[in-house]
């Protein structure tokens, strides 16, 4: 099974300079290509992967393109590999631009005999790059599998090397336990499941991932401010990034200082999206082992978190009118600051391991209908807030997030029969369990 492994480089100073000047050449390949596909489709053409590579090797030549030459030649032919593929599944013209400001430095080394590992001592090993010579990493785990391929990225001031490598292990397909959970996603507590746990960090134990105990209301104020997206900030941290926006905003575009501001604001936010990274993992590990069956809301995450559009005056041009935005923009950080994609990708991936099956149902009036069999009213007022569910009809009372991941568990059990594949990538084909063919019916049909 192919699994990833993911260490800190420790270049040199003349190692991290090349690896700069390595990212940029790979961003200017893909800019490049990707004008040029566009181009010809604006001429209704097209071009392929090995066309471009063939102009690539020209390039080489052009004493105006030399600097082509100071990079790997697999790893801009992988560059424009991952451009095809991009464009292919995409489409030329949502395949976006990668940003000198906003694009990390990322490339890649796709062929595993040009990548020797050795291990230094307990702590330390050392790959061979192309072009780069041995290069320390911290060896914090085994790497547990031959490479397939390397992966050398940048993430805020240290580099990194990611291994795609086979473990060995097959993937399993089936669980030891065949029991069903429904599992809720929100802005106040990441997620919560239909037997009643919590799993957030903000209300962890010394773990740091669930609880079994919620107030059932939420005091307005500095927790639940917290609760919308800050879990993983500490205060501390909250404060010293609250005085580098307010230093941001004094310092000159493009100066050092700004800079130094960027970097140092860069390397909080890596300890919150490894912090969120880590609660995710932890999270699915916990729900794929105990459950054979683990049902989702389909939610389209990305779709959730858009910015509003501005809505222009027509009375007034070069004015616009009140459109939300920033109730939305406050919505959308509590969505983007939980990790619900996250969760959902940590999920399958575990499942691997575990033979667990993701389901994914449609998430609409979960939080609105009565979870009890005798009722199951759909009624907007039965939510009386975020956390309180109380019904209508039935006087049922229960927490809204506990009530939303029983209806989730329901939906999943009654569309049971189609499901997602286990661990399977978004947009791969859905597995359906086997049916009873007219022949074995047709006994059945006698008999009665």
């Amino acid at each position: 099974m192919l699994a990833g492994r993911k260490y800190r480089l420790e270049f040199d100073f003349g190692q991290r300079a090349f690896a700069e000047r390595l990212g940029g050449i790979c961003r200017a390949v893909w800019n490049t290509g990707l004008e040029q596909r566009r181009e010809y489709r604006r001429r209704s053409q097209w071009i392929n992967y090995e066309q471009q590579c063939k102009q690539l090797a020209e390039a080489k030549k052009d004493p105006y393109c030399d600097w082509l030459a100071d990079a790997p030649a697999q790893v801009i032919q992988q560059t424009l590999k991952d451009l095809d593929q991009a464009c292919r599944k995409h489409g030329t013209w949502k395949v976006r631009w990668k940003s000198r400001t906003k694009w990390k430095p990322s490339f890649r080394f796709p062929t595993a005999k040009h990548l020797p590992v050795e291990r230094i001592n307990r702590r330390w090993g050392r790959v061979f790059l192309p072009k780069f010579g041995w290069a320390r990493f911290r060896m914090s785990r085994p790497l547990g599998g031959s490479v397939k391929s390397a992966t050398v990225s940048r993430d805020s001031k240290h580099w990194f090397i990611s291994f795609l490598l086979d473990d060995g292990t097959a993937e399993r397909v089936d669980h030891v336990c065949p029991q069903w959970v429904g599992v809720d996603r929100g802005v106040v507590t990441a997620a919560v499941t239909s037997d009643g746990e919590f799993f957030d960090r903000r209300h962890a134990g010394t773990d740091g991932v669930s609880s079994r105990e919620l107030p059932r209301e939420r005091k307005e104020g500095r927790e639940g401010r917290e609760g919308r997206g800050l879990g993983y900030l500490t205060p501390g941290e909250a404060e010293r990034y609250l005085r580098l926006q307010r230093q941001l905003a004094r310092t000159k575009k493009g100066s050092k200082r700004r800079k130094r501001v960027v970097a140092a604001m860069s390397e909080i936010m890596r300890r919150v999206r490894w912090r969120r990274a880590d609660f995710n993992a932890q999270a699915a590990h916990r729900l794929t082992r105990r459950y054979g069956h683990v049902v989702i809301e389909d939610l389209n995450t990305k779709g959730m978190s858009a910015a509003v559009k501005p809505k222009p005056d027509p009375d007034r041009p070069g004015r616009f009118l009140r459109n939300g935005a920033a109730a939305k923009s406050g919505l959308s950080k509590a969505i983007l600051g939980k990790g619900w994609y996250g969760l959902e990708v940590a999920l399958r991936s575990k499942a691997r391991y575990t033979g667990s099956v993701i389901h994914k149902i449609n998430p609409a009036y979960t939080s609105q209908t009565c979870p009890e069999p005798a009722c199951g009213k759909v009624e907007e007022k039965s939510r009386k807030s975020q956390a309180v569910f109380s019904c209508t009809s039935c006087g049922h009372t229960e927490h809204a997030d506990i009530v939303a991941a029983r209806n989730i568990k329901a939906k999943g059990q009654a569309a049971g029969l189609v499901v997602s594949g286990r661990g399977d990538p978004p947009g791969s084909e859905k597995r359906q369990a086997p049916r009873p063919t007219a022949r074995a019916a047709q006994p059945a049909r006698a008999a009665a």
